[in-house]
Protein backbone atom coordinates (compact mmCIF):
# COMPACT_ATOMS: atom_id res chain seq x y z
CA UNK A 1 0.00 0.00 0.00
CA UNK A 2 1.38 3.41 -0.92
CA UNK A 3 2.29 6.03 1.56
CA UNK A 4 0.05 9.26 1.18
CA UNK A 5 1.91 11.45 2.69
CA UNK A 6 5.37 9.90 0.00
CA UNK A 7 3.42 10.58 -2.52
CA UNK A 8 2.48 14.28 -1.50
CA UNK A 9 6.39 15.01 -1.12
CA UNK A 10 7.01 12.95 -4.69
CA UNK A 11 4.17 15.99 -6.65
CA UNK A 12 6.03 18.89 -4.71
CA UNK A 13 9.09 18.03 -5.59
CA UNK A 14 8.11 17.73 -9.23
CA UNK A 15 6.12 20.77 -9.16
CA UNK A 16 8.79 22.72 -7.70
CA UNK A 17 11.62 21.74 -10.15
CA UNK A 18 8.97 22.13 -13.33
CA UNK A 19 8.29 25.87 -12.03
CA UNK A 20 11.74 27.03 -11.33
CA UNK A 21 12.53 29.92 -13.75
CA UNK A 22 14.12 29.30 -17.07
CA UNK A 23 17.39 31.19 -15.83
CA UNK A 24 18.49 28.65 -13.59
CA UNK A 25 18.20 25.56 -16.15
CA UNK A 26 21.28 27.59 -18.33
CA UNK A 27 25.12 27.37 -17.46
CA UNK A 28 25.09 30.82 -15.61
CA UNK A 29 22.50 32.21 -13.99
CA UNK A 30 22.36 35.98 -14.35
CA UNK A 31 21.67 38.28 -11.50
CA UNK A 32 18.25 39.27 -10.66
CA UNK A 33 16.73 41.79 -13.21
CA UNK A 34 16.51 44.74 -10.51
CA UNK A 35 20.47 44.18 -10.04
CA UNK A 36 22.85 46.99 -11.11
CA UNK A 37 24.93 44.63 -11.87
CA UNK A 38 22.49 43.17 -14.51
CA UNK A 39 21.67 46.06 -16.11
CA UNK A 40 25.66 47.79 -16.49
CA UNK A 41 27.98 44.81 -16.91
CA UNK A 42 27.11 44.40 -20.33
CA UNK A 43 28.45 47.86 -20.66
CA UNK A 44 31.46 47.64 -19.06
CA UNK A 45 33.60 45.71 -22.49
CA UNK A 46 31.88 48.40 -24.78
CA UNK A 47 33.19 51.45 -22.32
CA UNK A 48 36.97 49.06 -22.09
CA UNK A 49 37.16 48.97 -25.78
CA UNK A 50 36.02 52.97 -25.96
CA UNK A 51 39.26 53.58 -23.70
CA UNK A 52 41.90 51.45 -25.50
CA UNK A 53 40.62 52.51 -29.04
CA UNK A 54 40.82 56.49 -27.86
CA UNK A 55 44.36 55.95 -26.19
CA UNK A 56 46.68 57.10 -28.91
CA UNK A 57 44.46 57.75 -31.56
CA UNK A 58 46.24 60.13 -33.41
CA UNK A 59 49.32 57.98 -33.75
CA UNK A 60 51.64 60.51 -33.48
CA UNK A 61 49.86 62.03 -35.91
CA UNK A 62 50.46 59.93 -38.60
CA UNK A 63 48.35 58.88 -41.58
CA UNK A 64 49.04 55.31 -44.07
CA UNK A 65 47.96 55.07 -47.86
CA UNK A 66 44.78 53.69 -47.65
CA UNK A 67 43.66 56.55 -44.73
CA UNK A 68 45.13 59.13 -46.48
CA UNK A 69 42.19 57.71 -49.61
CA UNK A 70 39.99 57.81 -46.91
CA UNK A 71 40.86 61.55 -46.06
CA UNK A 72 40.54 62.73 -50.17
CA UNK A 73 37.33 60.45 -50.48
CA UNK A 74 35.64 62.18 -47.79
CA UNK A 75 36.41 65.80 -48.65
CA UNK A 76 35.16 64.76 -52.09
CA UNK A 77 31.37 65.93 -52.90
CA UNK A 78 28.47 63.50 -53.76
CA UNK A 79 29.04 63.29 -57.45
CA UNK A 80 32.66 63.63 -57.34
CA UNK A 81 32.70 60.19 -55.13
CA UNK A 82 30.01 58.86 -57.39
CA UNK A 83 32.80 59.78 -60.69
CA UNK A 84 35.58 58.43 -59.04
CA UNK A 85 33.69 54.85 -57.99
CA UNK A 86 32.64 54.86 -61.59
CA UNK A 87 36.59 54.13 -62.29
CA UNK A 88 37.79 52.74 -58.58
CA UNK A 89 37.08 51.61 -55.90
CA UNK A 90 33.60 50.95 -56.00
CA UNK A 91 33.46 48.18 -53.27
CA UNK A 92 34.18 51.00 -50.41
CA UNK A 93 31.83 53.11 -51.76
CA UNK A 94 29.34 52.98 -49.17
CA UNK A 95 31.90 54.05 -46.58
CA UNK A 96 33.19 56.83 -48.38
CA UNK A 97 29.65 58.03 -48.61
CA UNK A 98 29.12 58.18 -44.96
CA UNK A 99 32.80 58.93 -44.07
CA UNK A 100 31.48 61.83 -46.09
CA UNK A 101 28.64 62.62 -44.07
CA UNK A 102 30.96 62.23 -40.84
CA UNK A 103 33.21 65.28 -41.91
CA UNK A 104 30.22 67.20 -43.35
CA UNK A 105 29.38 66.80 -39.83
CA UNK A 106 32.49 67.21 -37.83
CA UNK A 107 35.96 67.69 -39.66
CA UNK A 108 38.06 66.81 -36.94
CA UNK A 109 41.09 65.36 -39.04
CA UNK A 110 43.02 62.26 -37.71
CA UNK A 111 40.13 61.81 -34.60
CA UNK A 112 37.19 62.43 -36.70
CA UNK A 113 38.90 59.96 -39.54
CA UNK A 114 39.42 56.95 -36.92
CA UNK A 115 36.63 57.35 -34.48
CA UNK A 116 33.64 55.69 -36.37
CA UNK A 117 36.14 52.49 -36.36
CA UNK A 118 36.50 53.12 -32.27
CA UNK A 119 32.63 53.48 -31.93
CA UNK A 120 32.38 50.42 -34.29
CA UNK A 121 34.80 48.02 -31.46
CA UNK A 122 32.85 49.51 -28.71
CA UNK A 123 29.86 47.94 -30.19
CA UNK A 124 31.08 44.46 -31.34
CA UNK A 125 31.97 44.04 -27.89
CA UNK A 126 28.72 45.20 -26.08
CA UNK A 127 26.83 42.77 -29.00
CA UNK A 128 29.78 39.74 -28.21
CA UNK A 129 27.91 40.21 -24.57
CA UNK A 130 24.84 39.81 -25.65
CA UNK A 131 25.59 36.62 -28.16
CA UNK A 132 26.97 35.48 -25.00
CA UNK A 133 23.78 35.70 -23.05
CA UNK A 134 21.67 34.91 -25.46
CA UNK A 135 23.55 31.23 -25.73
CA UNK A 136 22.93 31.11 -21.65
CA UNK A 137 26.62 31.56 -21.29
CA UNK A 138 26.62 35.10 -19.56
CA UNK A 139 30.05 35.17 -17.91
CA UNK A 140 31.57 33.63 -21.14
CA UNK A 141 30.10 36.12 -22.69
CA UNK A 142 31.28 39.00 -20.77
CA UNK A 143 35.10 37.91 -20.74
CA UNK A 144 34.65 37.27 -24.50
CA UNK A 145 33.48 41.25 -24.81
CA UNK A 146 36.29 42.03 -22.95
CA UNK A 147 38.63 40.17 -24.69
CA UNK A 148 37.46 41.20 -28.25
CA UNK A 149 39.30 45.03 -27.74
CA UNK A 150 42.39 43.66 -26.61
CA UNK A 151 43.02 41.44 -29.47
CA UNK A 152 46.07 42.79 -31.47
CA UNK A 153 44.47 42.67 -34.79
CA UNK A 154 41.17 44.46 -33.18
CA UNK A 155 43.34 47.01 -31.69
CA UNK A 156 45.00 47.91 -34.98
CA UNK A 157 41.85 48.44 -36.86
CA UNK A 158 39.61 50.24 -34.16
CA UNK A 159 42.28 52.68 -34.79
CA UNK A 160 42.15 53.15 -38.79
CA UNK A 161 40.18 55.22 -40.63
CA UNK A 162 38.87 52.35 -43.28
CA UNK A 163 35.65 49.83 -43.14
CA UNK A 164 37.46 47.02 -41.57
CA UNK A 165 35.95 47.68 -37.57
CA UNK A 166 32.52 48.54 -38.99
CA UNK A 167 31.87 45.46 -40.47
CA UNK A 168 32.96 43.88 -37.67
CA UNK A 169 30.46 45.23 -35.43
CA UNK A 170 27.45 44.52 -38.33
CA UNK A 171 28.82 40.94 -37.90
CA UNK A 172 28.84 40.77 -34.48
CA UNK A 173 25.16 42.19 -34.36
CA UNK A 174 23.79 39.59 -37.24
CA UNK A 175 25.46 37.16 -35.20
CA UNK A 176 23.12 38.23 -32.51
CA UNK A 177 20.07 38.27 -34.95
CA UNK A 178 20.64 34.75 -35.57
CA UNK A 179 20.87 33.54 -32.26
CA UNK A 180 17.74 35.47 -31.65
CA UNK A 181 16.17 34.18 -34.73
CA UNK A 182 16.65 30.32 -33.80
CA UNK A 183 15.51 30.76 -30.10
CA UNK A 184 12.34 32.92 -31.18
CA UNK A 185 12.16 32.79 -35.13
CA UNK A 186 10.30 35.56 -36.05
CA UNK A 187 9.54 37.31 -39.58
CA UNK A 188 10.91 40.69 -38.86
CA UNK A 189 13.99 39.41 -36.73
CA UNK A 190 14.92 37.34 -40.22
CA UNK A 191 14.50 40.87 -42.57
CA UNK A 192 16.49 42.82 -39.48
CA UNK A 193 19.39 39.98 -39.82
CA UNK A 194 19.36 40.27 -43.62
CA UNK A 195 19.43 43.77 -43.76
CA UNK A 196 22.51 43.95 -41.25
CA UNK A 197 24.63 41.39 -42.79
CA UNK A 198 24.10 42.71 -46.33
CA UNK A 199 24.73 46.45 -44.95
CA UNK A 200 28.05 44.63 -43.76
CA UNK A 201 28.58 42.92 -47.24
CA UNK A 202 27.96 46.52 -49.37
CA UNK A 203 30.89 47.90 -46.91
CA UNK A 204 33.09 45.08 -48.03
CA UNK A 205 32.13 42.68 -50.38
CA UNK A 206 34.09 39.26 -48.48
CA UNK A 207 31.69 39.96 -45.88
CA UNK A 208 29.55 37.36 -47.50
CA UNK A 209 31.89 34.68 -46.40
CA UNK A 210 29.87 35.33 -42.95
CA UNK A 211 26.80 34.20 -44.21
CA UNK A 212 28.44 30.81 -45.14
CA UNK A 213 29.94 30.74 -41.80
CA UNK A 214 26.23 31.09 -39.90
CA UNK A 215 25.21 28.76 -43.01
CA UNK A 216 27.50 25.85 -41.10
CA UNK A 217 26.15 26.79 -37.57
CA UNK A 218 22.35 26.66 -38.71
CA UNK A 219 22.71 23.39 -40.96
CA UNK A 220 24.96 21.67 -38.15
CA UNK A 221 22.93 22.63 -35.10
CA UNK A 222 19.25 22.89 -36.68
CA UNK A 223 16.88 20.21 -37.96
CA UNK A 224 13.84 21.91 -38.24
CA UNK A 225 12.92 22.40 -41.69
CA UNK A 226 11.31 25.38 -40.99
CA UNK A 227 14.29 27.72 -39.80
CA UNK A 228 16.79 26.24 -42.29
CA UNK A 229 14.18 27.61 -45.06
CA UNK A 230 13.91 31.19 -43.42
CA UNK A 231 18.07 31.40 -42.70
CA UNK A 232 17.70 30.06 -46.64
CA UNK A 233 15.52 33.38 -47.85
CA UNK A 234 17.24 35.76 -46.03
CA UNK A 235 20.66 34.65 -47.07
CA UNK A 236 19.44 34.97 -50.24
CA UNK A 237 18.08 38.08 -50.14
CA UNK A 238 21.78 38.80 -49.29
CA UNK A 239 23.10 37.53 -52.33
CA UNK A 240 20.97 39.09 -54.74
CA UNK A 241 21.08 42.64 -52.89
CA UNK A 242 25.27 42.25 -52.92
CA UNK A 243 25.08 40.86 -56.50
CA UNK A 244 24.82 44.50 -58.79
CA UNK A 245 27.84 45.66 -56.87
CA UNK A 246 29.89 42.43 -56.61
CA UNK A 247 29.18 42.50 -60.56
CA UNK A 248 30.15 46.11 -61.32
CA UNK A 249 33.05 45.43 -59.47
CA UNK A 250 34.81 42.89 -61.34
CA UNK A 251 35.64 45.47 -63.63
CA UNK A 252 37.75 47.25 -61.61
CA UNK A 253 39.20 43.74 -60.64
CA UNK A 254 43.07 45.22 -61.24
CA UNK A 255 42.34 46.75 -57.75
CA UNK A 256 43.57 43.74 -55.88
CA UNK A 257 46.25 42.24 -58.70
CA UNK A 258 48.94 43.63 -55.66
CA UNK A 259 47.69 40.56 -53.46
CA UNK A 260 49.90 37.39 -54.02
CA UNK A 261 49.45 34.20 -52.26
CA UNK A 262 49.16 33.94 -48.62
CA UNK A 263 52.91 33.68 -47.22
CA UNK A 264 54.17 30.74 -45.16
CA UNK A 265 53.25 33.26 -42.04
CA UNK A 266 50.33 34.26 -43.09
CA UNK A 267 49.44 30.16 -43.23
CA UNK A 268 51.13 29.55 -39.96
CA UNK A 269 48.87 32.01 -38.32
CA UNK A 270 45.94 31.07 -39.18
CA UNK A 271 46.75 27.49 -38.64
CA UNK A 272 47.66 28.54 -34.65
CA UNK A 273 45.19 30.61 -34.28
CA UNK A 274 41.99 27.70 -36.05
CA UNK A 275 44.06 24.82 -33.71
CA UNK A 276 43.84 27.47 -30.61
CA UNK A 277 40.08 27.98 -30.92
CA UNK A 278 39.09 24.30 -31.09
CA UNK A 279 41.42 23.56 -28.23
CA UNK A 280 39.84 26.99 -26.00
CA UNK A 281 36.17 25.03 -27.55
CA UNK A 282 37.09 21.41 -26.04
CA UNK A 283 39.27 22.42 -22.60
CA UNK A 284 39.38 22.42 -20.07
CA UNK A 285 35.76 20.31 -19.94
CA UNK A 286 34.58 20.58 -16.46
CA UNK A 287 33.92 17.38 -14.92
CA UNK A 288 30.40 16.03 -13.20
CA UNK A 289 31.96 16.84 -9.86
CA UNK A 290 33.72 20.41 -10.54
CA UNK A 291 29.88 21.14 -12.09
CA UNK A 292 28.31 20.26 -8.82
CA UNK A 293 31.16 21.73 -6.68
CA UNK A 294 30.84 25.11 -8.32
CA UNK A 295 27.12 25.47 -9.13
CA UNK A 296 27.68 24.95 -13.28
CA UNK A 297 24.92 23.71 -15.61
CA UNK A 298 24.51 22.75 -18.93
CA UNK A 299 24.04 25.25 -21.57
CA UNK A 300 20.48 25.63 -22.30
CA UNK A 301 20.98 27.81 -25.35
CA UNK A 302 19.62 27.66 -28.63
CA UNK A 303 22.83 26.29 -30.07
CA UNK A 304 26.22 25.20 -28.25
CA UNK A 305 28.64 28.46 -28.17
CA UNK A 306 31.13 26.47 -30.31
CA UNK A 307 28.97 25.79 -32.79
CA UNK A 308 28.48 29.71 -33.43
CA UNK A 309 32.32 31.01 -32.94
CA UNK A 310 34.07 27.90 -34.69
CA UNK A 311 32.74 28.74 -38.09
CA UNK A 312 33.34 32.52 -37.79
CA UNK A 313 36.77 31.59 -36.93
CA UNK A 314 38.22 29.01 -39.30
CA UNK A 315 35.96 29.55 -42.24
CA UNK A 316 36.16 32.74 -44.11
CA UNK A 317 40.37 32.93 -43.45
CA UNK A 318 39.99 29.63 -44.61
CA UNK A 319 38.25 30.01 -48.20
CA UNK A 320 40.04 32.97 -49.02
CA UNK A 321 43.45 30.67 -48.60
CA UNK A 322 41.74 27.87 -50.30
CA UNK A 323 41.00 29.82 -53.67
CA UNK A 324 44.44 31.76 -53.72
CA UNK A 325 45.65 29.61 -56.59
CA UNK A 326 42.70 30.68 -58.58
CA UNK A 327 42.97 34.09 -57.51
CA UNK A 328 44.52 35.75 -54.31
CA UNK A 329 42.34 37.79 -52.28
CA UNK A 330 43.97 36.44 -48.70
CA UNK A 331 44.49 39.79 -46.43
CA UNK A 332 44.11 39.38 -42.87
CA UNK A 333 42.02 42.52 -42.77
CA UNK A 334 39.64 41.42 -44.88
CA UNK A 335 38.66 39.04 -42.68
CA UNK A 336 38.87 41.26 -39.10
CA UNK A 337 35.27 39.45 -38.45
CA UNK A 338 36.85 36.29 -37.46
CA UNK A 339 38.32 37.72 -34.53
CA UNK A 340 34.58 37.17 -32.74
CA UNK A 341 35.02 33.84 -32.89
CA UNK A 342 38.17 33.74 -31.46
CA UNK A 343 36.97 36.32 -28.31
CA UNK A 344 33.52 33.87 -27.83
CA UNK A 345 35.96 30.66 -27.55
CA UNK A 346 38.54 32.30 -25.43
CA UNK A 347 35.51 34.05 -22.69
CA UNK A 348 33.92 30.66 -23.02
CA UNK A 349 37.60 28.97 -22.05
CA UNK A 350 38.33 31.54 -19.49
CA UNK A 351 34.84 30.70 -18.16
CA UNK A 352 35.29 27.00 -17.29
CA UNK A 353 38.80 27.66 -16.36
CA UNK A 354 37.94 30.14 -13.38
CA UNK A 355 35.31 27.63 -12.88
CA UNK A 356 37.17 24.22 -12.43
CA UNK A 357 39.62 26.67 -10.82
CA UNK A 358 37.49 26.94 -8.04
CA UNK A 359 37.58 22.42 -7.37
CA UNK A 360 41.11 22.46 -6.98
CA UNK A 361 44.16 23.52 -4.44
CA UNK A 362 45.01 27.11 -3.78
CA UNK A 363 48.22 26.51 -5.68
CA UNK A 364 46.88 25.54 -9.19
CA UNK A 365 44.18 28.72 -8.83
CA UNK A 366 47.64 30.87 -8.00
CA UNK A 367 48.90 29.48 -11.23
CA UNK A 368 46.30 30.52 -13.26
CA UNK A 369 45.68 34.01 -12.25
CA UNK A 370 49.51 34.47 -12.73
CA UNK A 371 49.57 32.67 -16.13
CA UNK A 372 46.42 35.15 -17.19
CA UNK A 373 48.19 38.08 -15.36
CA UNK A 374 51.01 37.29 -17.65
CA UNK A 375 49.49 36.88 -20.45
CA UNK A 376 47.65 40.07 -20.36
CA UNK A 377 51.11 42.15 -19.14
CA UNK A 378 52.48 40.52 -22.59
CA UNK A 379 49.78 42.69 -24.86
CA UNK A 380 51.20 46.43 -23.42
CA UNK A 381 54.04 46.36 -25.60
CA UNK A 382 51.98 45.14 -28.54
CA UNK A 383 49.79 47.37 -27.76
CA UNK A 384 52.61 50.54 -27.37
CA UNK A 385 54.04 49.10 -30.81
CA UNK A 386 50.72 49.78 -32.76
CA UNK A 387 50.08 53.12 -32.08
CA UNK A 388 53.95 53.96 -33.04
CA UNK A 389 53.95 55.03 -36.57
CA UNK A 390 56.20 52.14 -37.66
CA UNK A 391 53.42 50.32 -37.09
CA UNK A 392 51.95 50.90 -40.53
CA UNK A 393 52.98 49.93 -44.09
CA UNK A 394 53.92 53.58 -44.89
CA UNK A 395 53.53 56.73 -43.68
CA UNK A 396 52.04 59.39 -46.16
CA UNK A 397 52.50 62.30 -43.76
CA UNK A 398 56.44 60.99 -43.35
CA UNK A 399 56.33 61.22 -46.41
CA UNK A 400 55.09 64.01 -47.56
CA UNK A 401 57.44 65.92 -44.97
CA UNK A 402 60.53 64.05 -46.50
CA UNK A 403 59.69 65.91 -49.82
CA UNK A 404 59.35 68.82 -48.35
CA UNK A 405 62.95 68.96 -47.22
CA UNK A 406 65.06 67.67 -49.73
CA UNK A 407 63.18 69.40 -52.64
CA UNK A 408 63.61 72.91 -53.60
CA UNK A 409 60.57 74.90 -55.31
CA UNK A 410 60.66 74.44 -59.30
CA UNK A 411 61.97 70.74 -58.96
CA UNK A 412 60.20 68.04 -60.91
CA UNK A 413 58.30 65.16 -59.35
CA UNK A 414 58.21 62.18 -60.48
CA UNK A 415 55.95 59.05 -58.87
CA UNK A 416 56.23 55.31 -59.68
CA UNK A 417 54.33 53.09 -59.87
CA UNK A 418 51.58 55.81 -60.75
CA UNK A 419 49.68 54.74 -57.27
CA UNK A 420 52.00 56.25 -54.79
CA UNK A 421 50.68 59.17 -55.99
CA UNK A 422 48.05 58.60 -53.34
CA UNK A 423 50.75 59.41 -50.68
CA UNK A 424 49.92 63.52 -51.72
CA UNK A 425 46.27 63.19 -50.88
CA UNK A 426 47.36 63.57 -47.06
CA UNK A 427 49.44 66.99 -47.74
CA UNK A 428 48.90 68.00 -50.81
CA UNK A 429 50.28 71.35 -49.90
CA UNK A 430 53.74 70.06 -49.50
CA UNK A 431 53.98 69.12 -53.18
CA UNK A 432 52.44 72.36 -54.51
CA UNK A 433 55.94 73.59 -55.02
CA UNK A 434 56.64 70.67 -57.51
CA UNK A 435 55.88 69.73 -60.85
CA UNK A 436 54.13 67.01 -61.05
CA UNK A 437 55.78 65.68 -64.43
CA UNK A 438 54.00 62.62 -65.51
CA UNK A 439 50.07 64.02 -64.62
CA UNK A 440 47.81 65.24 -67.34
CA UNK A 441 44.88 65.20 -64.82
CA UNK A 442 44.43 65.58 -61.47
CA UNK A 443 42.74 62.72 -59.47
CA UNK A 444 39.75 65.38 -58.63
CA UNK A 445 39.45 66.11 -62.46
CA UNK A 446 39.94 62.44 -63.36
CA UNK A 447 37.61 60.74 -61.09
CA UNK A 448 40.34 58.76 -59.59
CA UNK A 449 42.77 57.85 -56.64
CA UNK A 450 45.50 58.61 -58.54
CA UNK A 451 45.36 60.70 -61.29
CA UNK A 452 45.70 60.82 -65.61
CA UNK A 453 49.52 60.76 -66.53
CA UNK A 454 50.61 61.62 -70.04
CA UNK A 455 51.53 59.23 -72.80
CA UNK A 456 55.26 58.23 -72.30
CA UNK A 457 56.64 60.27 -75.05
CA UNK A 458 55.37 63.27 -73.35
CA UNK A 459 56.57 62.12 -70.17
CA UNK A 460 60.22 61.74 -71.39
CA UNK A 461 59.77 65.09 -72.74
CA UNK A 462 59.07 66.76 -69.99
CA UNK A 463 61.66 65.22 -67.53
CA UNK A 464 64.30 66.08 -70.18
CA UNK A 465 63.16 69.51 -69.70
CA UNK A 466 64.20 69.45 -66.10
CA UNK A 467 67.18 69.67 -64.29
CA UNK A 468 66.65 68.08 -60.87
CA UNK A 469 63.38 65.75 -60.13
CA UNK A 470 62.36 64.22 -57.15
CA UNK A 471 60.99 60.60 -57.42
CA UNK A 472 58.99 59.07 -55.08
CA UNK A 473 58.85 55.01 -55.79
CA UNK A 474 58.71 51.51 -53.85
CA UNK A 475 61.42 49.79 -51.71
CA UNK A 476 63.96 47.88 -54.23
CA UNK A 477 63.47 44.48 -54.46
CA UNK A 478 59.96 44.83 -55.10
CA UNK A 479 58.57 44.08 -58.60
CA UNK A 480 58.48 46.72 -61.23
CA UNK A 481 55.76 47.73 -63.15
CA UNK A 482 55.77 46.75 -67.33
CA UNK A 483 53.51 49.70 -67.90
CA UNK A 484 54.94 51.56 -70.95
CA UNK A 485 54.80 54.69 -68.71
CA UNK A 486 56.85 53.47 -65.94
CA UNK A 487 59.81 52.00 -68.09
CA UNK A 488 59.89 55.73 -69.84
CA UNK A 489 60.18 57.07 -66.43
CA UNK A 490 62.83 54.24 -65.52
CA UNK A 491 64.97 54.34 -68.91
CA UNK A 492 65.07 58.04 -68.74
CA UNK A 493 66.32 58.64 -65.22
CA UNK A 494 68.93 55.65 -65.75
CA UNK A 495 69.95 57.52 -69.02
CA UNK A 496 70.26 60.87 -68.55
CA UNK A 497 69.91 61.57 -64.52
CA UNK A 498 72.07 60.57 -61.84
CA UNK A 499 71.43 59.80 -57.92
CA UNK A 500 72.07 62.48 -55.94
CA UNK A 501 70.36 61.57 -52.62
CA UNK A 502 68.14 58.65 -51.46
CA UNK A 503 66.03 58.44 -48.35
CA UNK A 504 63.57 55.92 -46.89
CA UNK A 505 60.37 56.82 -45.46
CA UNK A 506 58.62 53.18 -44.03
CA UNK A 507 58.13 51.56 -47.16
CA UNK A 508 58.88 54.44 -49.62
CA UNK A 509 61.89 55.39 -51.13
CA UNK A 510 62.53 59.16 -51.65
CA UNK A 511 65.04 59.97 -54.52
CA UNK A 512 66.69 63.18 -55.76
CA UNK A 513 67.65 62.68 -59.54
CA UNK A 514 69.67 65.42 -61.10
CA UNK A 515 71.78 66.18 -64.45
CA UNK A 516 75.07 65.18 -63.91
CA UNK A 517 76.99 67.49 -62.60
CA UNK A 518 74.03 69.37 -60.96
CA UNK A 519 73.41 67.34 -57.53
CA UNK A 520 72.94 69.77 -54.60
CA UNK A 521 71.73 70.10 -51.06
CA UNK A 522 68.32 71.69 -50.67
CA UNK A 523 68.37 74.40 -48.23
CA UNK A 524 66.99 73.07 -44.93
CA UNK A 525 63.37 73.75 -44.21
CA UNK A 526 60.79 73.96 -40.99
CA UNK A 527 59.90 70.83 -40.29
CA UNK A 528 55.40 70.56 -41.26
CA UNK A 529 52.74 70.30 -38.40
CA UNK A 530 51.70 66.29 -38.15
CA UNK A 531 48.40 64.92 -39.73
CA UNK A 532 46.73 66.12 -42.87
CA UNK A 533 46.60 69.57 -43.87
CA UNK A 534 44.14 71.48 -45.17
CA UNK A 535 42.18 69.57 -47.58
CA UNK A 536 42.39 71.22 -51.40
CA UNK A 537 41.20 69.06 -54.50
CA UNK A 538 43.67 68.09 -56.64
CA UNK A 539 47.44 67.29 -55.77
CA UNK A 540 51.03 68.55 -56.94
CA UNK A 541 50.55 71.28 -60.56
Amino acid sequence: MRDPHRTEHVISLVEHSSSAPADARTEHRPPPSGSPLRRWAPWAPGAMALLVGLWGIRRQGTLWGDEAVTYAMAHRDVPQIWHTLSHIDAVHGLYYLLMRGVFTLWDGGLVALRLPSVLAVAAAAVGIVRIGHRLGATRAGLLAGAVFPLLPPVQRYAQEGRSYALVCALVTWASWLLVSNLTRPRLRGWVAYGAVILTACLLHELAVLIVMAHGVTVFRTRRERPLRRAWSIAAGGVLAGLLPLAAFSTTQSEQVDWIGPPDAGAVLGFVVTALLGVAFARVPRLSHGARLATGARLSRGPIPLSELALPLLILPPALLMLTSPLHPLYVDRYVLASAIGFALLTGSMLDRLGRSARSVGTVRRVTCAVALAALFLALVPVSIALRKPESRENDAVAIARTVRRVAEPGDGLLFTPIRRRVWTLARPDDFRALTDLALERTPVESGTLSGRELPPDRIRERMLADERIVVVRDLAGRPLETDAREVVKRATLDEFFEECTDRTVTRARITVFARPGHCRTAPPRPAPGHGPGPHRPGTAR
